[in-house]
């Protein structure tokens, strides 16, 4: 079983910043795909970026192309996502969640493990 523990989420004006961070447990996180994914009000949960366990190619979604990069220091089994030019669309609790699959997807479903989410409010 894994726990996922997600922080660093706010209110922040348009054009900010802000980091999340996503605290795992156990002792085989550097083995997981971690995904971030996000769900706004009314609408289904989306996916905004995924890294694999070693660290590779991250796949990431188009709207956030440029200004979110994820990242994950196994040592300290945590994935951050830096979010930078934020904007009002980018308002909605978002998750964190590993996959057992080495294989990396954009698919909700076939994530195994989530954390209970972060707010995050960009004001115009």
């Amino acid at each position: 079983q894994v726990q996922l523990v997600e922080s660093g989420g706010g209110l922040v004006q348009a054009g900010g910043s802000l980091r999340l961070s996503c605290a795992a447990s156990g002792r085989t996180f550097s083995c997981y795909v971690m995904g971030w994914f996000r769900q706004a009000p009314g609408k289904e949960r989306e996916f905004v970026e995924a890294i694999p366990a070693n660290g590779g190619t991250i796949y990431y979604a188009e709207s956030v192309k440029g200004r979110f990069t994820i990242s994950r220091d196994n040592a300290k089994n945590t994935v951050y996502l830096q979010m930078n030019s934020l904007k009002p669309e980018d308002t909605g609790v978002y998750y964190c969640a590993a996959r057992t699959s080495a294989v990396v997807t954009s698919t909700p479903d076939s994530y195994n493990y989530w954390g209970q989410g972060t707010q995050v409010t960009v004001s115009s």
